[in-house]
This record gives structure tokens, C-alpha cells and sequence, in this order.
């Protein structure tokens, strides 16, 4: 077992030592970090892995490895890719402050005394991108105090770490502190998989799959099929470790790798970073991938080390096998990338899959009639925050400055850790980044979620933003629809913003220094790692106490940041007969667009305020309006939550209409709470994101899908719609929607869905939470 804390680390069954001699002395600052017994048995899983190989008898690639590694019955249970739903046993959980508020009411709510497996809350999410670091953060302590005093004494009574604001970026926080070769580690963020970097397989999830496994239930996965990425060359001078994963959503697009888990393997794996892996990871959650993961080798293994985990690595050397995919496995599909030919690249706007190599973007955007003008460049992020990332960005900068250059567009640098910020403040990378224009920013998610006060542009005003981030979505970055955001690597987003524009290919093309004279900017260059340990900074990490039984967590029934969660009502036993249409869809509908972040984030613990939110951002087929929709008791056009919340006081349910790959985009369970919160009942569309999907179940919703996708436009905005079987409700058996139009005729249409039984059983207790009380 390892175990985080000075609590015995059992290596390999029969080796121990403790905690404290497997740190050398740099890193014992982060020992206090670590919270009671994170343990995986390396021993256990190899017995795991050779019982599904024996019973399967084929090769297993490493995803299967580690995830079968982890069945609660291993000897027992099915097993076939895309079908069945496999019983796990992660090892922990991680939460950020913004879904851990919802996760920590639902866990309070299920009456349980502590959590079950190794928990951590990080502060990332609520700090907002204004002025500074320095400023922004403690404005940020301020403003929330009364959400991170909530989260601290509740971790602090159930048992859960807390890393205060300040600390980072949860998915940073995990690649230093937590993942490692052969871990199994759920998130509620759907960025989580940043730690298959470190061959870890980490789940992005929502807060109610948290609660199980902190409940010490058997979490639930449909079993992921297996896309192969194989690399072969090597990475060199402009080219990145993003632009992998930007070349690999442009081929499989943000539904391509739904219900899968992308394993990337082959003899160019060795070329990229143990950070430059997290970077693609990180970002696969863009292609709709349950996980993405590397195989062990020799970058993770320095990592570890560097990080202070050298006891780990040499474990991991002695299980490599386990940590690597059989010879011969089988993957469903394949796609293969030269890195020798692959060329930088930048994705967007408004989608990530739209991909452009850097020397086309220029005449694509003349084209299409998109800014050329680059108004901001912004480097960071979960995805791009490394000491390496950010080395590279300031060896361009260090060229410039060289040349009497600063950047022609406005310039934030995201540091992805506490660690980070003082490592590369120590290494002068920073002042750096300040002295060509840079302002750094607190070690927060800040810009990339929306967490950004923007005053350089009015709200409608058409511009150009470019970006290391993972999403770009319609107005995610700054609330302005009108912004063309696009995403690349932190070394071309340096490039363009020394340029100023999206014509410049630095490959190719010449800047002007300040004396006149024409230059080419040199490829990046930057170390991976330090030379020198890394500066641990500031230690903010809360332990949580042994004994909590003194500890209160208070939520004020006045507040308008927090309240305690009311569990659902059940199923009534009967079928949900003539329900309005909410709103029909139209087009892309992410859980930004159901649930909007920026602003409000500030009332993600409070379900009645951000249900205010609900569905504002999606664009109604029948007036291509946002937020305006007819209500069918009045006649008179209203705003969705407006209109919801009307039919809810009149006692009806109701049901929302949409299109493809409904929901994709982070895990913010509040898409699926704050339906249910405002009295619906079904989810039609054609086809669903995985973790809004589960999301939606959990709160004993009916996520169904077209079986004849056409049927999407049978219905009108004004039908009412009747879901009729739900008397046999079993899984693998469609259910019947009765569609009544305005004129008086109907049609019968099939819906499917993906239930299995405990799943049903969730609809009719009337939520999991609901369920879960009920057994104990």
C-alpha cells in the first residue's frame, strides 16, 4: 500500500518503510499535504490483472489493465467493451471548490460519518482573473469566505483534505502530489484525466459519483472501449505536446472518443514530457474520451523523483509490466501520428475540434471573416502549466526583449500551482513574462472557466483571443459571444502575442525589432524539469484532523451561497403523462450552455440561485433565441428558468429537446440538478455526453435518445410529450413517447436508453442519493 501520511507505506506486500524516509528533505514541506492512507497494492493489482487476462485469454491493453485492476469482482464480473457497466474501486477522490460545494451537501446529506477512501477539496475555481496574483486573491478570500470556511470545516469533519485558494490548480496539484503508475482517481472536473500523464487512469465525474466512492460504494463505468493512438518520430521545434492532442480532436471531433478511454503508446511516446502527456490527457476530455493514459517509462519515472516520489518509481520499475499494454492487445481503433511531420497547430473558434496548422490560420480566418487582430494571449492553465510550458514561453519572450520587442497584444500568464508560481519566480521566468507585457495571474483556473472581469472589449464587440487553454466555447472565456477564442500551445500563443496577429507564422515569418532590423523568432527551447529541486512555496494544504467530533459545519438558512439539498421526490409508479416542451434545442448545447459558469460560481452550493441559470445559454429552434421561450400555460415568451419554474408552481413536469452530443463540456453536475430542481423530468436528444448522462440519472432523471434521430424533428416546440413503459422499465427495452401536436394529431416514437438495473432503481427511489439512504 501507499500510504500518504506518516502512516506505513507497504511496498510491494512485503516492503515497508514509512512515509517520512521516502521524501528527501525538499520535499518534506509537501509531506503534511498528504492525507490518511491513499493506498493502492501493486501486488493486488497484478492479482487482479491475471485473473481477467485468464479469463478473457487475450493480451490487455493498459487502460484494461488498470481498470479491470480495480473490479470489486474481478472473478466474477462481465466484462465486454461498450456494454456492460463494470464495478470499480478507485483509490480516491478529488474535488474542486465549485462542484465539491453540491458534493459536500450530498454527502452531508447522506448521513455518513467520514469518507471512506483518500478525499481532497482544491480552491481553484472562485478566484476571478482581475488585476493580479497578489490582488485577486486576497480579494478572492474575501468575497468567498463563507463558501471556503464551509469547505474547510467539512472536509475537516468528514475527513477530507483541503488545499486552501492559492494552492492551485486541482489537475497541477494531483500530478504533483497524488497520481502515480497504476492509480485509479475520480474527479469532479472534467479535466481529471490530466493525470494519465503520469499513467494513472483518473475519470472526470460529478459530484454524486464522488459520493459513492467516498460512501465506500462500488462506483459504476460502462466499459470503455479502447482507442489506440500510436506515435512514432520524434517532437522538435515548434511543435508541441498540445499540438498532439489538437491534431487528435480535429480527427475524432468532441464526440470521436465517447465511451472510450485513448491509449497512447509506440516508440514516439518516449519523445514527450512526463507534463507534455498530462497536456494531452488533459485536453482529451475535449474529444468526449472517458480518460486518456501513457504507458510507464522513463519521463514519468524522473518525474516521481523530481517530485519527491523516487520509492514510488522504483516500485513502479518493478511492476512495469503492469504498467505497460500487453503485446498484441487489441485496440478498437487505431490512428497513428508522425511527430516528425506534425506541424503546430490552433483550434477553433467557438469549438475544439476545429483544427488549422498555424501556417493556414491566417488566410482561414481572412476567409471566413474571423479578427485577425489577436486582443489577448493567455498562457496557463490545467493544460499548459508546467515548468516546462513555461520555459519555453519565456525563451520567446527573452527573444523579444532581446530585440527591444514587448507583446503587441495583451498578455496573462496562469501559473498551475503554488509550486510552479515560486519555482519559476525563482528561475526569473516570470519577470520574464512581466517585462514583455505578461501579467501573472493567481495559481487558478481563473480566464480558462470564465473567471475573468474583461475590460478591454464591450460585451457583442467581435474579437480574437488565443489561448493554452482546453475549451473554447461560445463566450466560456469572458461572456462574450462575439469572442473568437482559440486554443494552441503556450509557445504559439507567445508568438502571437509578440505579433499581434493571427497572419503570423513564427516558423516562417519575420518580426521587426525595435532598431529597425527584420529577425525570426528561434524555436522555444526550455528545460522539463528544474535544475534545482522545485520551490515548494507556501504550504497550504489543511490535514484533516483525527478526531473531528468537535468540528461544526454551519450553513445559514439565510444564505445565498449555500443550502442544504431536499432529496427528490420518488417515482410515483406511474407514466409521465402529457409534458411540455420545455425548449427544443437547437444545435450545440454544452453544460455551459445549461449551466452557465463565470458569475455563477458564486452560487454553485445554493441550488435554487444557480437554477436562475438554467439553460440561458441554449439557442431555441423556435425563435433562434437564447433564454426566450413561449410558455405554453400563458402564451407569453419568458426566460427558461422563468418558464420552468412556472410549470412547477402549476404542477407540471416537463421535458427538454436537443441534438447531438448533448451536455458535452465540463462535469458540473448542476446541468443535471437544476432540471430536476425545476421540476423536469426527461432528457430527449439524440445523443448524450458520457458524464452528463450519468449526471442526469443520478438525479433520477430520464436521459433517452432518438432511435430514429430523425424524430428529433417531428417534434415542435409547443407538443407535449408522454413517456409511456416505465411500468416494465428494464434495461435494454426502449421506451415509447406518445408526441401530441397542437393540431390535434400525434406520433409514436422510440426511445432508448442506457439503464441497468441499480440505475433504474436510482429513477424510481427518485435519485441515487435517495437510493443510497434507503440501504442503510
Amino acid at each position: 500500500w501507499f500510504a500518504f501520511n506518516n502512516c506505513p507505506l507497504v511496498l510491494g506486500g512485503a516492503r515497508r518503510l514509512h512515509v517520512s524516509a521516502a521524501f528527501n528533505a525538499k520535499a518534506k514541506v509537501a509531506m503534511s499535504r498528504f492525507e490518511p492512507s491513499s493506498s493502492i497494492n501493486y501486488e493486488e493489482l497484478h492479482e487482479k490483472i491475471n485473473i481477467v487476462r485468464k479469463r478473457l485469454n487475450r493480451p490487455l491493453t493498459l487502460s484494461e489493465k488498470i481498470v479491470y485492476g480495480h473490479l470489486d469482482d474481478p472473478a466474477g464480473q462481465e466484462i465486454a467493451r461498450g456494454r456492460t457497466y463494470l464495478r470499480l474501486r478507485p483509490d480516491r477522490v478529488a474535488m474542486q471548490d465549485a462542484t465539491a460545494q453540491m458534493a459536500m451537501l450530498q454527502f452531508i446529506s447522506s448521513g455518513l460519518p467520514r469518507v471512506a477512501v483518500p478525499t481532497t477539496i482544491h480552491c481553484d475555481h472562485l478566484i476571478e482573473a482581475q488585476i493580479g496574483g497578489v490582488e485577486d486573491l486576497k480579494r478572492a478570500k474575501e468575497v468567498n469566505q463563507e463558501v471556503y470556511n464551509f469547505l474547510a470545516t467539512a472536509g475537516a469533519k468528514y475527513g477530507v483534505g483541503f488545499w486552501k485558494p492559492g494552492s492551485g490548480i486541482i489537475h497541477q496539484i494531483i500530478l504533483e502530489n497524488y497520481a502515480y503508475p497504476g492509480v485509479m482517481l475520480i474527479g469532479t472536473d472534467s479535466h481529471t484525466p490530466n493525470g494519465g500523464g503520469l499513467g494513472s487512469v483518473c475519470i472526470g465525474v460529478g459530484g454524486a459519483d464522488a459520493v459513492d466512492v467516498m460512501a465506500g460504494i462500488p462506483w459504476e463505468l460502462k466499459c470503455p472501449n479502447v482507442i489506440g493512438v500510436k506515435l512514432t518520430g520524434r517532437l522538435s521545434g515548434w511543435t508541441s505536446p498540445k499540438d498532439v492532442i489538437l491534431k487528435v480532436a480535429g480527427i475524432l471531433t468532441v464526440k470521436g472518443g465517447t465511451g472510450a478511454i485513448v491509449e497512447y503508446h509506440g516508440p514516439g511516446v518516449d519523445s514527450v514530457s512526463c507534463t507534455g502527456m498530462a497536456t494531452i490527457c488533459n485536453m482529451g476530455a475535449e474529444i468526449g474520451a472517458t480518460t486518456s493514459i501513457f504507458p510507464y517509462n522513463h519521463r514519468m519515472k524522473t518525474y516521481l523523483n523530481k517530485t519527491g516520489r523516487a520509492d514510488i518509481a522504483a516500485l513502479a520499475d518493478e511492476y512495469k509490466e503492469d504498467l505497460v499494454p500487453d503485446p498484441g492487445c487489441e485496440y478498437d481503433q487505431v490512428i497513428e501520428i508522425n511527430l516528425s511531420e506534425l506541424k503546430p497547430h490552433i483550434n477553433g473558434p467557438f469549438t475544439p475540434d476545429l483544427a488549422h496548422p498555424v501556417s493556414e490560420i491566417g488566410a482561414v480566418a481572412e476567409k471566413n471573416g474571423w479578427p485577425l487582430e489577436v486582443k489577448v494571449g493567455l498562457i496557463g492553465s490545467c493544460t499548459n502549466s508546467s515548468y516546462e510550458d513555461m520555459g519555453r514561453a519565456a525563451s520567446l519572450a527573452k527573444q523579444a526583449l532581446d530585440r527591444g520587442l514587448k507583446c503587441k497584444a495583451a498578455f496573462t500568464v496562469t501559473p498551475g500551482s503554488e509550486q510552479i508560481r515560486a519555482t519559476i519566480e525563482r528561475d526569473g521566468f516570470s519577470q520574464i513574462l512581466r517585462d514583455v507585457g505578461g501579467v501573472v495571474l493567481a495559481n487558478a483556473c481563473g480566464p480558462c472557466i470564465g473567471q475573468w472581469d474583461r475590460k478591454d472589449v464591450k460585451k457583442g464587440e467581435k474579437n480574437t483571443i488565443v489561448t493554452s487553454y482546453n475549451r473554447n466555447f461560445t463566450s466560456r472565456n469572458d461572456a462574450n459571444p462575439a469572442t473568437h477564442a482559440f486554443v494552441t500551445s503556450p509557445e504559439i500563443v507567445t508568438a502571437l502575442a509578440i505579433a499581434g496577429t493571427l497572419k503570423f507564422n513564427p516558423e516562417t515569418d519575420y518580426l521587426v525589432g525595435a532598431n529597425g532590423e527584420r529577425f525570426k523568432l528561434e524555436p522555444p527551447n526550455g528545460d522539463e524539469l528544474p535544475a534545482r529541486e522545485f520551490d515548494p512555496g507556501q504550504d497550504t494544504y489543511q490535514h484533516p484532523p483525527a478526531d473531528s467530533t468537535s468540528v461544526r459545519v454551519d450553513v445559514s438558512p439565510t444564505s445565498t451561497r449555500l443550502q442544504l439539498l431536499e432529496p427528490f421526490d420518488k417515482w410515483n409508479g406511474k407514466d409521465l403523462e402529457d409534458l411540455p416542451v420545455l425548449i427544443k434545442v437547437k444545435g450545440k448545447c454544452t453544460t455551459d450552455h445549461i449551466s452557465a459558469a463565470g458569475p455563477w460560481l458564486k452560487f454553485r452550493g445554493h441550488l435554487d440561485n444557480i437554477s436562475n441559470n438554467l439553460l440561458i445559454g441554449a439557442v431555441n429552434v423556435d425563435n433562434n433565441a437564447v433564454n426566450k421561450i413561449k410558455n405554453q400555460l400563458t402564451g407569453e415568451y419568458g426566460g427558461v428558468p422563468d418558464v420552468a419554474r412556472h410549470y412547477k408552481a402549476s404542477g407540471l413536469s416537463w421535458v427538454v429537446v436537443g441534438d447531438d452530443n448533448y451536455g458535452e463540456g465540463s462535469s458540473r453536475e448542476h446541468a443535471a440538478l437544476e432540471p430536476r430542481h425545476l421540476g423536469g423530468r426527461v432528457i430527449i436528444v439524440k445523443s448524450f455526453a458520457r458524464i452528463h448522462e450519468t449526471n442526469l440519472k443520478k438525479q433520477g432523471m430520464l436521459p433517452l435518445t432518438f432511435a430514429d434521430p430523425a424524430d428529433y424533428d417531428r417534434i415542435r416546440p409547443d407538443d407535449k410529450i408522454s413517456i409511456t413503459g416505465l411500468a416494465n422499465f428494464s434495461p435494454g427495452k426502449p421506451l415509447k413517447g406518445v408526441v401530441k401536436h397542437g393540431d390535434g394529431s400525434q406520433d409514436i416514437i422510440t426511445l432508448n436508453h442506457t439503464f441497468n438495473d441499480n440505475q433504474i432503481e436510482w429513477f424510481h427511489a427518485g435519485s441515487a442519493l435517495n437510493r443510497m439512504k434507503e440501504l442503510q
